[in-house]
């Protein structure tokens, strides 16, 4: 088992910030910088020091925080090659591993949402940062590549093991949930799922992080092969791709 900290705060209007800490060996890891301040109060209130920033795509909102944060703690940038990006000492891309805060963490890409899109996956402590790739409920809007590709980045997520805690960019929660039961509303975990979101955003609380598990259970977009979501479709005999593609339309134009 892991003995890592990890300490989630909100950014932004809807983000989310995480920060990853090694309470043996010191290194304390930021995934993205959305918001420079908000960054830097979180390590305050922690009272970690920041030694790198894991980038998982070159969108404004996950990297406009990452000069002043670097100039502030001296951090070391790690993420993808991407042009968009500034202040990047390493670059990673699938099949990599980053050997920091006493594990070895896993470079998982992800195209869809965009090109670059990485993921990073911690097995010892069954941890994945997922970027806008998988949110709870949902999946990142298709940008720059395209339905298939972003599918193929999900089967990637889905073979994880279920306890896999799900670490998301995005606090798209509450809206997934009812989008979902517009294509799945007679799935009981969904049901239940919905009712334990609307709780906790009454109460003020996050949402996050999920679990591959839970998000097997309860996300269509990685449901494509359920015969209840298909029958609601009228696509019984479509590929899962297709499901998918018609899943993720059906989000795009609600």
């Amino acid at each position: 088992m892991s003995d890592l900290q990890f300490h989630q705060f909100p950014c932004l209007n809807d983000n989310y910030g995480v920060l990853v800490h090694d309470p043996v060996g010191g290194e304390t890891f930021s995934v993205d910088a959305p918001e420079a301040d908000a960054v830097l109060k979180a390590l305050r209130d922690t009272g970690w020091k920041l030694t790198h920033i894991l980038v998982t795509h070159h969108h404004d909102d996950h990297i406009q925080g990452i000069a002043r944060v670097k100039a502030e703690t001296g951090a070391m940038v790690i993420g993808p090659a991407s042009p968009s990006i500034a202040d990047l000492d390493r670059t990673v891309a699938e099949g990599d591993t980053i050997d920091l805060v006493g594990e070895e963490i896993q470079v998982i890409a992800t195209p869809g949402h965009t090109l670059d899109m990485l993921n990073y996956y911690l097995p010892k402590s069954s941890a994945v940062f997922a970027g806008d790739t998988l949110f709870a409920m949902g999946c990142g809007r298709v940008f720059e590549g395209t339905p298939a590709m972003m599918w193929d980045s999900l089967k990637k997520l889905m073979a994880l093991p279920p306890e896999t805690k799900v670490y998301c960019g995005h606090e798209y929660t509450l809206a997934n949930a009812k989008f979902s039961m517009t294509v799945d509303g007679t799935n009981p975990d969904l049901i239940a799922r919905l009712a334990e979101v609307e709780a906790l955003r009454a109460a003020g609380k996050p949402t996050l992080p999920t679990t591959m598990g839970l998000e097997l259970k309860t996300n269509p977009f990685l449901r494509a092969a359920d015969a209840t979501i298909r029958t609601n479709l009228g696509m019984q005999s479509a590929s899962d791709a297709q499901v998918f593609t018609e899943i993720r339309g059906r989000k795009d134009r609600g």
